[in-house]
């Protein structure tokens, strides 16, 4: 019987390799994320094991928080205990693990540029916002949107896309599938974010009481810089609806 698979296809060899370096990493060092196999690397493209299964819903939100906070931990365990959010890590082979605060910063600079910010003081605020959160512990980055996640009909989450991977605090991530979700499915009430929280910070801190420290202040932070990360891809990838950085009332749906 022939197993299924699934190319995906870049630009350059750089950019494979980029990918195959992260999917490793995150094997070794994020082992609570389930992972398809990569089986191939070829000169532009990576195979991996093909998953059936469904992007992440609305209802997921709780289980994929408590997954995304137990993966920190032992990323924040294994490896990144020494890391700071300012300046680059490095892979065993020496590469350089993007920093929390240089690529953020550039993205910023490219929204105003290109029109998603409506003037420079508006700039100088989100970078002020984002030199803020650069504090903590140092978890990673992997863009935890609902098409990374593949559940299937088992209930088994494998998280996909390895293709961007940098530092971050703890609760970014989070923040990133809780924005992408309510671009996705439309707005989720405050008592979903705030157990999604709890989810978070309760297994994030079962490998060290000290990394369970994400309040909902500092999540609100983390959404309003993904509220302006995020909108230059409104209408596209199946982010079909609006939203402000803050949730909606208490209750509503």
């Amino acid at each position: 019987m022939s197993v299924r698979q699934f190319t995906k296809h870049y630009e350059t060899p750089g950019r494979v390799a980029s990918a195959a370096r992260h999917h490793a990493w995150l094997a070794e060092h994020a082992p609570p994320l389930r992972l398809p196999a990569l089986t191939v690397v070829g000169p532009t493209s990576l195979t991996y094991e093909w998953i059936d299964g469904r992007p992440a819903q609305t209802e997921d939100l709780p289980a994929l928080a408590g997954l995304l906070g137990d993966a920190h931990g032992a990323a924040w365990t294994t490896d990144l205990r020494s890391a700071a959010l300012n300046r680059p890590h490095r892979f065993r082979d020496g590469i350089a693990f993007g920093d929390y605060i240089g690529p953020r910063q550039a993205a910023l600079r490219r929204r105003l540029e290109h029109g998603y910010l409506p003037d420079r003081a508006a700039l100088h605020a989100l970078l002020t916002l984002l030199e803020k959160t650069a504090e903590g512990p140092t978890a990673f980055y992997k863009d935890s949107n609902p098409r990374n996640f593949v559940i299937t009909e088992a209930g088994e989450i494998y998280t996909v896309d390895t293709d961007d991977l940098t530092l971050a605090p703890m609760g970014y991530d989070l923040a990133k599938l809780i924005a992408t979700l309510v671009l996705t499915y439309g707005p989720l009430p405050t008592p979903a974010i705030d157990s999604a929280l709890r989810a978070y910070n309760e297994a994030a801190e079962r490998h060290d009481p000290r990394l369970g420290i994400t309040d909902r202040e500092r999540l609100d932070d983390f959404l309003a810089l993904h509220a302006v990360l995020t909108a230059p891809y409104a209408g596209r990838n199946g982010y079909g609806h609006s939203w402000s950085p803050r949730p909606c009332p208490r209750g509503s749906a």
